[in-house]
């Protein structure tokens, strides 16, 4: 992998292409019921990763469909990231058995400590992840539809503690709105921590990547811009590479 990596992605709800305002499942917006192809388009523009959630599993619900889907997408041949309700050993061994290159944990994470460190054990810090979701610095889990008292840092130093190395932090308030990535936060979580720090949440354009890119990060994941052709993610995989500014 590079230094800094574009992660397109891919959330899945009954097993279609939808995203979220704000997290929000009532504010959701359709964009298709074929993941395979969608992923087909992505790998064929150039990327190289592709950043898939369980929009079912983070909220408790039924998702089979999800991992069917989920199947069909590892088919194209991309590395792929996935989470969602991830929060028990069997739930985080069936993806990577799928051929999952990393999976985060977010609900688990916070409240299963135990169970980031078997999965350390098990599978080492290149394969699982955390999953940072903050809404007015507070932490919030179950698919960010509950508020804890841990702020972002507290949780990324324990996280860093336990072993990970990796880490998505969303800014909850920003993410499928297009007002911009919370660059400052993820940058203040990783010198603070120092866990490789992925963005997400709010991207809007092709100056909002290259804000991120310059700023250090390890990456930045893309959604609701690509699906809606506000930024080409072409254009954005060519960022990859290119020296800091």
């Amino acid at each position: 992998m590079s230094n800094f990596t574009i992660f397109p992605a891919i959330d899945l709800r009954n097993g279609q292409i939808v995203r979220l305002a704000q997290g929000d499942p009532n504010r959701q917006t359709a964009y298709g019921g074929d993941p395979h192809a969608q992923a087909e388009h992505f790998q064929i523009e150039g990327a190289e990763w592709i950043h898939v959630i369980n929009l079912n599993g983070a909220f408790g619900e039924q998702a089979s469909a999800n991992l069917k889907a989920l199947a069909a997408i590892l088919t194209v041949g991309l590395k792929v990231e996935f989470g969602g309700g991830l929060r028990d050993e069997e739930s985080i061994r069936t993806p990577l058995e799928m051929g999952v290159e990393r999976v985060f944990l977010g609900t688990a994470a916070i409240q299963n400590p135990a169970l980031v460190d078997w999965a350390l054990a098990r599978y080492g810090a290149d394969r699982i992840a955390a999953d940072i979701g903050v809404r007015d610095d507070n932490v919030m889990i179950r698919g960010w539809q509950q508020s804890t008292p841990l702020t972002m840092l507290e949780a990324g130093q324990r996280f860093r503690a336990q072993g990970l190395e990796w880490c998505v932090l969303t800014d909850v308030r920003r993410d499928g709105v297009g007002t911009g990535v919370s660059v400052e936060s993820a940058v203040e979580l990783q010198t603070a921590t120092g866990l490789k720090v992925v963005a997400s949440g709010g991207v809007s354009s092709l100056e909002d990547v290259l804000r991120v890119r310059n700023s250090g990060l390890a990456g930045v994941i893309i959604g609701r811009a690509l699906y809606e052709g506000k930024i080409s993610l072409l254009e954005c995989l060519k960022l990859e590479n290119r020296p800091t500014e």
